[in-house]
C-alpha cells in the first residue's frame, strides 16, 4: 500500500483554507449562540459556552406584528424581484453574449455602472418619482426599484457564464433543427446552470440586505425585515442583545433556504432536459 503524504504547499494552503472557513462561519455560529441566551449571560465580562438556553428571544421577534409585516413585505419585493430579473436579465445576458454588436461593450458597462453609483443616488430620484405618482411607501414600487438591482446584477454575471457555453454544442444543436429559444432553453441554462444559480442567489441577497434604498422608499406601509430589525434596538445600556442575534438569525435564514431551493429546483430541472 503506497502512503500519501501531503506536501508542504498543499498542507499550507488546507490550514488557510480551514482557518478562512472557521472565521467566516464562527461569528454566525456565536450570533445563533447569543440568540439563545438571556441579556445576563450575553454582557458578561467572560463570553459563556456554557448557558441555560431559552427561546424567549426568538418568540418575542416571532410575535411582533411589524416583524412578520416586514417579513412578508420583504419575501414578495424580494421575490418578485429576483424573478422580473430573471426572466428580463437571463434573456438579455444570453443575446448579448452570443449576438454581440457594437453596442454590447457599452450595454455590459451600462449594467455594471448601476451597481457603482450609491444607493442614496438611486433612491432620491426614485422617491421623488413614485411620490409624484402616488406609489410612495408600496409594494409595487420597492418591487421595481430592486428589480433594476436584479436585473443588472443578473445580466453582469451571467453574459460570462453563456460565454463560457461552447459554441460548438449550440451550432450542433441548430444542425439538429433547434430554434434559437430552443438552443437557449435546453442547452445554454443547463450548461450554465451552476454559474447562473450563483447570480441569482447573489442578486436575491443584494436586494433581500437592501436598507437605505427601503428606508428612504417605505415609511410604515411597505417597512422590509431590515428595516424593522434595525428598530429593535435601543439607547443606552439597555440594548436587548438578546432579540437583535435572534433579528439576525431570522434575517440570515430566508437567504440560505432560498439558495437551498434554488438549487433543487434547478438542478431536477435541467435533469429532466437533459433526459
Amino acid at each position: 500500500m503506497k502512503q500519501y503524504r501531503l506536501r508542504p504547499g498543499r498542507l499550507i494552503a488546507k490550514t488557510v483554507l480551514a482557518l478562512a472557513g472557521f472565521l467566516a462561519v464562527f461569528p454566525l455560529l456565536w450570533t445563533a449562540l447569543n440568540a439563545l441566551k438571556n441579556n445576563v449571560d450575553i454582557i458578561t465580562r467572560v463570553p459563556k459556552v456554557i448557558f441555560t438556553p431559552t427561546l424567549a428571544n426568538i418568540s418575542y421577534i416571532l410575535g411582533r406584528d411589524s416583524v412578520l409585516t416586514g417579513l412578508y413585505n420583504s419575501a414578495v419585493a424580494c421575490g418578485a424581484a429576483v424573478l422580473i430579473g430573471i426572466v428580463l436579465g437571463l434573456p438579455a445576458a444570453y443575446a448579448v453574449a452570443r449576438y454581440p454588436n457594437r453596442f454590447a461593450g457599452d450595454i455590459q458597462f451600462f449594467v455594471l455602472s448601476l451597481r457603482f453609483l450609491p444607493p442614496v443616488a438611486v433612491a432620491i430620484p426614485l422617491m421623488v418619482i413614485w411620490l409624484q405618482v402616488g406609489l410612495y411607501d408600496t409594494l409595487p414600487a420597492l418591487i421595481v426599484t430592486y428589480s433594476l438591482l436584479t436585473i443588472s446584477v443578473i445580466m453582469w454575471l451571467a453574459i460570462p457564464a453563456f460565454q463560457g457555453v461552447p459554441k460548438e454544442i449550440e451550432e450542433a444543436a441548430f444542425v439538429d433543427g433547434y430554434g434559437a429559444y430552443s438552443v437557449f432553453w435546453r442547452i445554454a441554462l443547463p450548461v450554465a446552470a451552476r454559474s447562473l444559480i450563483g447570480a441569482i442567489a447573489f442578486s436575491f441577497v443584494l436586494v433581500w440586505n437592501e436598507f437605505l434604498i427601503a428606508l428612504m422608499l417605505s415609511s410604515s406601509n411597505a417597512k422590509t425585515l431590515p428595516i424593522v430589525a434595525s428598530e429593535l434596538s435601543q439607547q443606552g445600556m439597555n440594548v436587548p442583545w438578546g432579540i437583535l442575534n435572534a433579528s439576525v438569525v431570522l434575517l440570515s435564514l430566508p437567504p440560505l433556504l432560498f439558495l437551498g431551493v434554488l438549487s433543487g429546483f434547478l438542478n431536477s430541472v435541467f435533469r429532466q432536459k437533459k433526459s
